[in-house]
This record gives structure tokens, C-alpha cells and sequence, in this order.
């Protein structure tokens, strides 16, 4: 069985209103798109300590900041190999 990728995005205010909003829409389409979902579990968390470099997502163990529209897609398709 395979295991399930990760994904945790931070829903804390300062992340939110930086975009982590968007971001939420971008991984739930591309994931619904690419017929994905089934294969991640993704997670709203408050906060990953360090707000000035949001918007934060955390993928498996590694987390990545100042996200935006594009950086997402491109990790999502590195994860994804798509």
C-alpha cells in the first residue's frame, strides 16, 4: 500500500490573509484535476512558528514558505511527478 502524501497549510491570520486562502483552492484543484485526492490527506494548521515567512505549507516533512499560486503548482507536480 502506498503511502499517503502530507499536506498541512497553515490557516493562521497572518498566513491566511497572505494568500494561504488561494493556496487552499490551487492544491484542492490541481489534486481533484490530476485525480489525486485519494492519495493525500490535507490538513489546515494553525501555525508553523514563523508568520514572516508565510504563506507556509508543509508537505510530508518539509516546509516551504512564501507560497504563492505558482510555487504551489510547481511543487505539487515535483511531488506528484506530474
Amino acid at each position: 500500500m502506498k503511502e499517503k502524501v502530507i499536506i498541512q497549510i497553515c490557516m493562521g491570520s497572518s498566513c491566511f490573509s497572505r494568500g494561504n486562502n488561494k493556496t487552499l483552492e490551487v492544491i484542492r484543484h490541481y489534486l481533484d484535476e490530476h485525480q489525486l485526492s485519494g492519495d493525500v490527506v490535507l490538513k489546515g494548521n494553525h501555525c508553523f512558528g514563523d508568520c514572516s515567512k508565510g504563506p507556509v505549507v508543509k508537505i510530508n516533512d518539509h516546509i516551504h514558505e512564501e507560497i504563492d499560486r505558482e510555487n504551489i503548482l510547481e511543487l505539487l507536480q515535483k511531488t506528484f511527478n506530474t
